[in-house]
């Protein structure tokens, strides 16, 4: 399957960069039905496993529940409490599916919630993740990000197959002031061999709003921007030839299949 590898850049501790704020891309979906449950107000925090409503087989392994953590991504087998976003390639880390993986801070007054839950939406099972409205490190609050994860049982094309969907309508924010590195989106089978990264993951400015890899400018698999669908059939995501991946402003790297061995620096929160 295509890969691609971005190279992992020492990151400063500045916030990211003032853009104006565009008109939404209005690609967030159903919301609503994804509201039965909270994630309280916290930095770095993630559920206990819940239930996806269906079985997903992920990379050869086939999940029934899943860890929503705040910064962005579900997890399985364990939680992820790590608010450095870290190369996707990466062998060692637990499997993953990073809708934007950045350090989601929702302690900040007005800042939104992470919510979660199932759903029956068109004949089928779905389980999704609203990240809407939501601040970044230290409860920061003067630029907020909506974003949203949906994972959409597919049994009808084969046991334990299902679609996995990024909708981003409003991205102002890259990093907390701590974080060390920008934002990554995309998914890994923690083996650094099958992942993918969206072009612009780890790059400063390039997924927020006015980047060259403006996540709200561009779709995949979809009419509506700021929407990207990847199918998941027989264990295997299903992703686009790299010249099919609408990139604004650059061009992705293809990988061999190996694994990229990254450094990145690490700052301790306070409070």
């Amino acid at each position: 399957m295509p890969q691609i590898r971005h190279a992992l850049a020492v990151a400063t501790l500045a916030i990211s960069a003032t853009v104006a704020a565009p008109v939404h891309a209005q690609a967030i979906r159903n919301a609503a039905s994804f509201t039965g449950n909270t994630l309280p107000a916290n930095d770095d925090a993630s559920t206990g496993l819940v239930n996806l409503g269906f079985n997903a087989n992920y990379f050869g392994t086939t999940y029934a529940q899943t860890y929503v953590n705040n910064n962005g991504n579900l997890t399985f087998n364990n939680p992820l409490g790590t608010y450095t976003p870290f190369a996707l390639t990466a062998a060692g880390t637990v499997p993953i599916i990073a809708a934007f993986f950045a350090d989601v801070d929702t302690r900040g007054p007005g800042s939104g919630l992470t919510q979660y839950g199932t759903a029956f939406i068109g004949g089928r099972n779905v389980f999704g993740v609203n990240w809407i409205d939501v601040g970044y490190y230290f409860a920061r609050v003067d630029k907020l990000n909506s974003f949203q994860m949906i994972l959409t049982s597919r049994v009808d094309t084969g046991a334990g197959n299902f679609d996995i969907e990024f909708n981003y309508d409003r991205m102002l924010w890259e990093t907390g002031q701590s974080s060390g590195s920008s934002a990554a989106a995309g998914f890994a089978a923690a083996n650094g061999v099958d992942f993918y990264q969206l072009p612009g993951s780890l790059v400063d400015g390039a997924l927020i709003d006015g980047g060259p890899n403006a996540l709200i400018s561009a779709s995949l698999n979809s009419n509506v921007l700021g929407r990207y669908i990847f199918e998941v059939r027989n264990g295997t995501i299903i992703t686009p030839p790299v010249s099919q991946i609408p990139v604004p402003g650059a061009l992705p790297m293809l990988l061999s299949g190996l694994a990229l061995t990254a450094l990145f620096l690490r700052r301790r929160k306070t409070a």
